[in-house]
């Protein structure tokens, strides 16, 4: 993987559990890890489903080998928010990885 095309910084979230001021149980994110990163979008459509225009954007998010990045953190690209719908770890030989992400709404 060459460094030039990691030209974009994101910040991959983890949703923890805490407390609010009443002690009722709330999910919020936190940043897991910050890196530079080559976000390509792969599709974008829009289509009708139940009456109502939905936008769907997919991308691909590649970056350096991190261990502990799994498909329940979600990606924080310059505030654009993508769920990670699968993560790939590029031919097992943990140097790159390459998250398949879909646009949050």
């Amino acid at each position: 993987m060459r460094a030039g095309q990691l030209d974009q910084r994101i910040t991959l979230e983890q949703r923890v559990q805490g407390q609010d001021e009443f002690g009722q149980p709330v999910d919020t994110w936190a940043p897991f890890l910050t890196a530079w990163a080559a976000v390509e979008p792969l599709a974008g459509r829009e289509f009708i489903a139940a009456m109502a225009a939905v936008s769907e954007v997919t991308a691909r998010v590649r970056l350096r080998y991190r261990p502990g990045v799994t498909s329940a953190m979600r990606v924080n690209h310059g505030g654009t928010l993508y769920g990670i719908t699968h993560v790939a770890d590029v031919r097992s030989a943990r140097r790159e990885l390459q998250l398949m992400c879909k646009m949050l709404a």
